[in-house]
């Protein structure tokens, strides 16, 4: 199992602050830095300077929502930042939530999963061909884009329900999960988007688990900021559904919190659930995240 670093707090900094983030992460050894897109700086643009400036590590986007930029839009600017960085982007893309979708950017968001499906079938081709044909319901591509030293990057869909783990194991090369728990990817995550894979005599997917992350002397403060920190989690309703899954009344309920041995059972227990890559979101006053970046570093 890989181990990268999740930049929550840095993707909504400067571009300074993103860089050097990354560049902290590429030095210390670890596999891929990854940026969320949210209400702060655009992720690929932000990850395009990070790849000129930072080399070595993989850089990934957990997530980019979908419904605000057309696929062939999207395609175009992961393959510049893929051209870029010299071909260490990794695309990861969601629906985001209703809540999002429909009251901020005033789109429907009705039938997700034939979004997702119409999506994939023109974003998918113009990352691996350079061109589209394709008429939806409600999305078409009828285009080719040139972007000279591109080269194909990987397209992670961010799936949690059964129909969406189809979709990404048949189409795309893996998922991103947050707020899930390891009894969750175990029996529902792993298997489903795995067993779409070998249906569709595809390699094995990648799983990139997210998860907040706390080396601590303290655990029930710990998992009390937690509680404050991440309390959006538990209202949304795909993370809560995950969560129920999981027996969780929140998301304090699955951070990785604990002393150094606890925590490095807890990361170890990921990767024999079938995780493939661990995204830590460290939290915590800075002595603890000091704490848990050098247990990260020593696994």
């Amino acid at each position: 199992m890989r181990i990268g670093i999740f930049g929550g707090v840095t993707g909504n900094g400067s571009i300074d602050e993103i860089v050097g983030a990354a560049r902290e992460a590429a030095e210390g050894g670890f596999a891929t830095y990854w940026l969320p897109q949210i209400f702060g700086p655009d992720a690929l643009t932000a990850l395009a300077v990070v790849g000129r400036e930072v080399p070595g590590i993989e850089l990934g986007t957990a997530v980019i929502p979908t419904y605000p930029r057309h696929p062939a839009m999207l395609a175009a600017q992961a393959l510049t930042t893929q051209a870029i960085s010299g071909g260490r982007l990794v695309l990861g893309i969601g629906l985001s939530h209703q809540i999002v979708i429909e009251g901020m950017f005033g789109y429907s968001y009705e039938k997700p999963l034939r979004h997702m499906r119409e999506y994939l079938e023109i974003l998918l081709p113009i990352v691996h061909t350079g061109a589209a044909s394709f008429a939806g319901e409600t999305l078409s591509g009828q285009i080719a884009v040139d972007i000279p030293g591109s080269s194909p990057c990987p397209v992670l869909v961010a799936a949690l329900g059964p129909k969406m783990l189809d979709l990404a194991g048949r189409v795309a090369d893996g998922t991103i999960t947050w707020m899930t728990g390891p009894a969750t990817l175990a029996s529902h995550v792993v298997p489903a988007i795995t067993a779409a894979a070998e249906a569709s005599d595809r390699p094995a997917p990648r799983v990139v688990v997210g998860l907040p992350i706390c080396v601590t002397d303290d655990v029930a403060a710990a998992r009390e900021r937690a509680a404050r920190n991440f309390s959006v989690y538990g209202t949304l309703p795909s993370y809560r559904a995950m969560l129920d899954r999981e027996g969780a009344d929140g998301p304090a309920d699955v951070a990785i919190v604990g002393s150094e041995d606890e925590v490095r059972a807890q990361v170890a227990h990921l990767a024999e659930v079938g995780t493939t890559d661990f995204m830590a979101n460290e939290f915590g006053s800075g002595e603890e995240r000091a704490r848990t970046r050098e247990l990260l570093r020593s696994i």
